[in-house]
């Protein structure tokens, strides 16, 4: 069975937050405009598709962490949807362990909270690459350059703005793409809202965005040290080297409930955010030798999976879930079990849709 997706073209991502930053309502909007849902799922209507638990949506809250996939320019997106509440700090860093990136939300008001830099630390624990987006910007209060300013100060991160924001509160009305060189304009009261940014203010924005990068990449510096013009597809390359290595935080902005700016996080997601390919190899223990062993990333190498979470269904019995890290796996096969150091017997394989499921016959590295 061929696969579907190379894993160049795989991202396994966590959406992490403090409570109450519209993590979950981002990740709604995120699914909506993949193609995965076709109706947008709302935290207060308690109708939300990620919060499927009927605690969740009585309190609308996350508690227990959800998966999902979705695709998006003929990428693969697989998601893990966190809890933002200090209580279930722990269910949190379970999920951190297996991802490659992540999108950290933050809410545009409040700025960096208590539990935002909670899961800052633990995803520096497991050098998981991220992205911020500065969420409700459409908020009395809300101040993007203030929150990038806290970010920098309060987790000690080079946060590197690939937008910026048209207006806040009322008057958010655009984002400006500092990568693209370009205004992407918002409706205010059903009228087209004009970019009011000048092209001298657009060059200046561009130019000194390629200035910061340029001073942490080589290959950048050097194009621009003789002379040359940067294309867009440099820069997004330039600012995928140094998101995949942790030396930047790339952050943008927008407004999860008004459907503003999320098809450009989603592009942000695949221009950044590293594939299987991209990160260190999972380090294991032979069961033979008893030596340390790398999991390559390919489906040629034997196949090797981090059990990460055990749900109980009470239709399906025992869920267990797996990040696939080398080789693949079919339904049925008999695979050794570590922890009680013997050979158990896979049952059906599934990929998850939040609390519902897509049976197939093989899982392949990356999944």
């Amino acid at each position: 069975m061929s696969r579907t997706f190379p894993l160049e073209r795989i991202r396994n991502i966590g959406i992490i937050a403090h409570i109450d930053a519209g993590k979950t309502t981002a990740t709604e909007m995120i699914l909506y405009h993949a193609g995965r849902t076709y109706k947008i799922g709302s935290v207060d209507a308690g109708t939300a598709v990620m919060d499927w638990m009927e605690q969740e949506r009585e309190r609308g809250i996350t508690i227990s962490s959800a998966a999902t996939t979705c695709q998006w320019r003929k990428h693969c997106i697989n998601i893990i949807d966190t809890p933002g509440h200090v209580d279930f700090t722990a269910e949190v860093e379970r999920s951190l362990r297996v991802l490659d990136g992540g999108v950290v939300i933050f809410d545009g008001v409040a700025g960096v909270e208590a539990q935002s830099e909670a899961v800052w630390r633990q995803a520096d624990k497991y050098g998981v690459a991220r992205i911020c987006f500065i969420n409700k910007m459409d908020r009395t209060g809300a101040d993007f350059h203030h929150t990038v300013t806290m970010i920098k100060e309060r987790l000690q991160a080079r946060a590197l703005p690939v937008q910026v924001p048209v207006g806040s509160g009322q008057l958010f009305r655009g984002i400006i793409d500092l990568v693209e060189n370009r205004v992407v304009p918002f409706p205010i009261d059903s009228n087209p809202a004009s970019s009011e940014v000048g092209e001298i203010s657009l060059a200046k924005h561009h130019q000194a965005l390629i200035e910061e990068v340029a001073e942490l990449d080589e290959e950048t510096m050097l194009l621009y040290l003789d002379g040359q013009d940067i294309s867009v597809s440099q820069l997004k390359a330039a600012i995928r080297r140094l998101t995949v290595s942790n030396r930047i935080v790339p952050v943008l902005c927008g407004s999860a409930l008004r459907d503003r700016g999320i098809q450009l996080l989603l592009d942000a997601v695949v221009d950044y955010l590293p594939s299987p390919l991209d990160v260190l190899p999972a380090s294991a223990t032979n069961p033979e030798t008893g030596e340390e062993i790398l999991c390559l990333a390919s489906d040629d190498e034997p196949f090797s999976a981090l059990a990460f979470k055990t749900v109980s269904d009470p239709f399906m019995g025992r869920l267990v879930y797996l990040r696939v890290y080398s080789g693949s796996v079919r339904a049925g096969a008999r695979l050794l079990n570590p922890t009680v150091d013997k050979k158990e017997r896979l049952g059906k394989l599934y990929i998850m849709h939040a609390d519902r499921r897509e049976e197939v016959d093989q899982t392949e590295t990356g999944s």
